[in-house]
């Protein structure tokens, strides 16, 4: 490993799962025939979403952004972390890493505050049918899908400006597949405090903010559901939502428990992830995808 004596850094090296060569083959297969099934499925949903004319609603055409949405997200990590897999050369480099950090950061952002928006699209479906047509129009539904991705674009491109603002030392090792912001950040010789109010401020306005809508628009549906008195009506009402609600329950269940899982003193004293926090973190950004 060549450290460099300068305080801006060339490149950095993606740690990731180097030590486990039959992890790493094992990881490539695995994530390998994920990425095709996540290109190939999300592909043929927005071009289903296109083609067919009675799909060009609020709900199809969020469902068709959240498509595009995870081929772009898994695109800016997935290949360079293949590629990795296979190669001794584990690096990328500054502007590299910085690119990826902005991508990854604003769809990621994007796909919460997209989530929230379609939450609130089935609580108007459901509980009040009536103006649905009238609340969620053409012009309504486009702007709020344009509008996720600014706020994505607008808080990644602040957070990321601020990080590589930020003096690197000696230290150039990611203990990360990608150059995720946390990952970066703690590689800083300097006070990262403002950064990480940035981010806590962030956090809770484009993640917290949407699950709390999330939250509120459930929980009117169900009152509402469990209000009608035929079995296949309620059946037929949860049926609308299930999609966006398993694809809910998987994006926050993972980063919840990534995030807050209690971390064990020596954890807490260390700047290294476990493996077990690797894989969930891929876990994170590549099972959601399919799944979505």
């Amino acid at each position: 490993m060549k450290w460099e004596n300068q305080t801006i850094l060339v490149e950095f090296f993606l740690k990731g799962l180097s030590g486990y060569p039959r992890l790493e083959l094992l990881f490539f297969v695995l994530i390998f025939i994920m990425y095709v099934v996540i290109l190939l499925g999300n592909a043929t949903l927005i071009l289903i979403n296109i083609l067919d004319p009675h799909l060009h609603t609020a709900m199809y055409f969020s469902l068709g952004n959240l498509s595009f949405l995870d081929i772009c997200y898994t695109t800016t990590s997935i290949p360079s972390t293949l590629v990795s897999f296979l190669s001794e050369r584990k690096t990328i480099s500054f502007s590299g890493c910085a690119v990826q950090m902005f991508l990854g950061l604003a769809m990621g952002t994007t796909e919460c505050v997209l989530l929230g928006m379609m939450a609130f699209d089935r609580y108007v479906a459901i509980c009040n049918p009536l103006r649905y047509p009238i609340i969620m129009s053409k012009d309504a539904y486009v702007s709020m899908a344009a509008g996720s991705w600014i706020i994505g674009a607008v808080n990644s491109a602040v957070q990321t400006v601020f990080v590589v603002q930020l003096p690197f030392c000696r230290n150039n090792i990611i203990n990360h597949f990608s150059c995720e912001i946390l990952a970066v950040m703690k590689l800083a010789c300097a006070d990262i405090s403002g950064n990480e109010f940035i981010m806590l401020v962030a956090t809770i306005l484009f993640t917290l903010m949407p699950l709390l809508l999330i939250v509120i628009s459930y929980s009117l549906i169900i009152s509402s559901i469990l209000k009608i008195r035929s079995s296949e009506g309620r059946s037929k009402a949860f049926s609308t939502c299930s999609a966006h609600l398993t694809v809910v329950i998987i994006f926050y269940g993972t980063i919840l428990f990534m995030y807050m899982k209690p971390k064990s003193k020596g954890t807490l004293n260390s700047d290294d992830l476990d493996t077990t926090d690797k894989i969930i973190s891929m876990f994170y950004g590549v099972m959601t995808p399919m799944m979505n």
